[in-house]
Order: C-alpha cells, then sequence, then structure tokens
C-alpha cells in the first residue's frame, strides 16, 4: 500500500489535515490515518486483517509505512497464551519501512529508511548508564495500547509496535535508520532474529575460532547463530531440531552437520567432539526440556546460553551438584545482548556490502492478507521467517 493511499479519519466535527512535508519537527496532521493490520481479538482466537485507526505522530514520535515485516515466535506465544497480552492486539515487531510522517521535536526526515526497535533505550536508567541498553528498566512491555480497531475498540500493540500491519506510529527512538536499496525481506529480519541471533554469538557468548557449538531450535533466530557462529570460526557447529526438514537450510546457514533430537543426541554430540561435548550450547525454542537438553550437550566448563523466551511457569530442573561438578555457565541472552542503536547500522552496513547473506533465513515472502496462515506455518515448525511484504 503506498503511503498516499493511507486514508486520513477525521473525528466528527475535526477537519481533515494534510500529511506533514517531509522535513523534521513539522507540526503532525490532527487526525488519525486507518490502515490494515494482522489483528487477535483474544487467546487463541483468529486472526484477521482488520482496518485499525492510528493516532497522528505527537512529539517525539513517527509514522513509518511498513515494507516488510517478519512472523516471529513471539508474535505467537501472544496469541498461544505463552506470553500474556491484552486484546484485541496487532501483531507483529520485527520490521523496516520508510518515515511518512514526523510530529513536533523528531530529527528525522521524512523518507528515512528505517529498521524498527522493539526495545528502545531510555539511555538514563541505572542499566543504560552501565552500558547495558538491553536490560533497560524502561523496556517495553509485551502489549502497550494505542490507536483503536474499526469498530471503536481500545487497540493494543505487540511490543509497542504491531509491525504486521500497512503503517506503525512509534517513539522516534524505536526507529533506527539504514542505508536505502537494502532487500526489505531481509532488512526486516535485522531488528529481532539477527540482531538477536548475531548479538547472543559475539556479545553474550563471545564464541571464538576454534570452538565448537551446538544450536537447538531452527527457527529464524537458531539460523541466525549458525550463521553468526560461522563467521565467528567456530569450526564444530552442530544444528538440531525434531525435523528432518530443517537439515538443508541448517546447513546453508554454516551448520557443519545437522542431528536430530532424539534419545541418542547426546551421545551423538560427544562423538563429534572428542567425548567432550561442546564449549557452547544455544538454545532457541524456550522450554525447559530443551534448557535441559543443551545442558547435557555442554562439555565441563561450558557455557550454555538461552535465547528463547518461555513460559514463567516452565521450570528448569537441574540437580545441586550437576551444576557444581560440570561447572558450566547457564545464561540468558536478551536481544542479543545487544545495542540495537549502534549493531543495527553495523549489520545494515554488511547486508548493504554483502557480507552479511541473510536469504537462507526468509523462507518465502507473502502479502498481509495471507499473514494468518504463516501463523499457522510457524506453530508447525515449517520453514525458517515467513516475512509479509507491503506494497
Amino acid at each position: 500500500m503506498k503511503d498516499s493511499e493511507l486514508s486520513p479519519a477525521a473525528p466528527a466535527g475535526r477537519p481533515d489535515l494534510s500529511p506533514t512535508a517531509p522535513g523534521g519537527g513539522a507540526e503532525p496532521a490532527s487526525a488519525p490515518v486507518i490502515v490494515r493490520a494482522l489483528v487477535a481479538r483474544g487467546s487463541g482466537a483468529e486472526l484477521r486483517v482488520e482496518r485499525v485507526r492510528l493516532p497522528a505522530p505527537g512529539p517525539g514520535e513517527v509514522r513509518v509505512t511498513i515494507r516488510a515485516a517478519g512472523v516471529c515466535h513471539s508474535d505467537l506465544s501472544m496469541v498461544n497464551g505463552t506470553l500474556a497480552a491484552r486484546f484485541p492486539l496487532a501483531l507483529g515487531h520485527e520490521a523496516t519501512g520508510v518515515v511518512a510522517e514526523v510530529g513536533p521535536g523528531s530529527h528525522l526526515t521524512v523518507g528515512t529508511p528505517v529498521v524498527l526497535n522493539w526495545a528502545p533505550a531510555c539511555r538514563a536508567c541505572w542499566w543504560c548508564r552501565r552500558g547495558e541498553p538491553w536490560l533497560c528498566a524502561d523496556t517495553t512491555a509485551p502489549t502497550v495500547p494505542r490507536g483503536e480497531t474499526d469498530d471503536g475498540v481500545p487497540l493494543h500493540l505487540t511490543l509497542g509496535l504491531g509491525a504486521l500491519a500497512e503503517a506503525v506510529v512509534v517513539p522516534e527512538r524505536a526507529v533506527i535508520p539504514i542505508p536505502a536499496g537494502l532487500p526489505p525481506e531481509q532488512a526486516a529480519l535485522l531488528g529481532c532474529a539477527v540482531l538477536t541471533g548475531v548479538g547472543a554469538v559475539r556479545n553474550t557468548a563471545r564464541v571464538a575460532p576454534g570452538e565448537s557449538v551446538a544450536v537447538v531450535g531452527l527457527g529464524g533466530v537458531g539460523l541466525a547463530v549458525l550463521s553468526a557462529a560461522r563467521r565467528a570460526g567456530a569450526t564444530t557447529i552442530l544444528a538440531i531440531d525434531v525435523a528432518e526438514a530443517k537439515r538443508e537450510l541448517a546447513l546453508a546457514a554454516g551448520a557443519t552437520d545437522f542431528l536430530l533430537s532424539d534419545d541418542r543426541l547426546s551421545k551423538e554430540v560427544r562423538a563429534r567432539t572428542e567425548s567432550r561435548g561442546v564449549d557452547h550450547a544455544f538454545e532457541c525454542v524456550g522450554r525447559a526440556a530443551t534448557i535441559r537438553a543443551a545442558w547435557r550437550l555442554t562439555r565441563r566448563g561450558g557455557a550454555v546460553t538461552v535465547v528463547g523466551m518461555g513460559a514463567k511457569d516452565d521450570m528448569v530442573s537441574l540437580g545441586a551438584l550437576d551444576i557444581f561438578h560440570s561447572a558450566r555457565t547457564l545464561r540468558s541472552s536478551v536481544y542479543g545482548s545487544s545495542d540495537p542503536d549502534r549493531e543495527v547500522p553495523v549489520l545494515a552496513a554488511e547486508l548493504a556490502d554483502r557480507a552479511l547473506d541473510l536469504g537462507v533465513l526468509v523462507s518465502g515472502t507473502i502479502p498481509l492478507d495471507e499473514a494468518p496462515a504463516a501463523f499457522d506455518r510457524l506453530a508447525r515448525g515449517e520453514g525458517a521467517r515467513w516475512v509479509v511484504t507491503v506494497d
């Protein structure tokens, strides 16, 4: 959908105003705009593309016309009850687009290509001041109220974005400028899957050349971990999943071998690591069972990095003696332990220079109307990342 086709929806008694002219700091239109977005009306409810009303950008806010948005497992967790959510809910948080309108005080310019950032740092709290913006105390809530549905019900946005839509209105600090001309279906992934996976390898685990790696769970994030491990110089990179269909994807992403997750898994991993286990295991599913599996795959003194986000009542049990004797480290990687404002531009430059190839992560592109089917594929574990493209 072209930006010129977005429909202003003036409240009764208030005149329609044209969108702002290009340039930062201009006064926004007073009327909201009507866009189409993927909406869940309740946990487990059928997903539908609906018309929703978004407010005009306020001070320090921008409207972004979406070009492409990934279908992420975190979105699925919102609608299947794994994560607490408020409804009706506009889904999506991994996207790229172009600034279409700016509010007062914005420093961005209309026409700037951007990637959305679902966890913008406040830069003022204790964690931000000590250089850990991924743990910012002002982190966006799972769902944020903004706008309303076409029938007048208050709307909530996934991670403050609701990016599976024709447009979003967000704080300026929730967008990151990128070079023009990047493939939108790949650029969209920079804001979640790629930053999370690459950051887990580079920042959290700090995988070194010659080390061994196992990756449990081969969705978009798991495949990004594989690619980053290869670029980090890991020599043994074991890709692990319950689906044999993930084998070719894993090998294309950088795995040296693919293993099915079954009762023989620990033995198979040790057979490939001189009976020790891997130096680093990355859990990219978010379940207690796969966290325990990753723990068992790791050598004494090695490290397990939990990248997947699971349910709060899915408890992980480890023996106290095992923890002491194995000397393993168990930690999480929140948003790749990254500072998106600094690291997304680096990844975007690598993508522009073709040093970073994300094509293997994109299982296919689909129009917004087919987004519900992509969630069905995601629930079945099919493919890597399905990306919704908006014309």
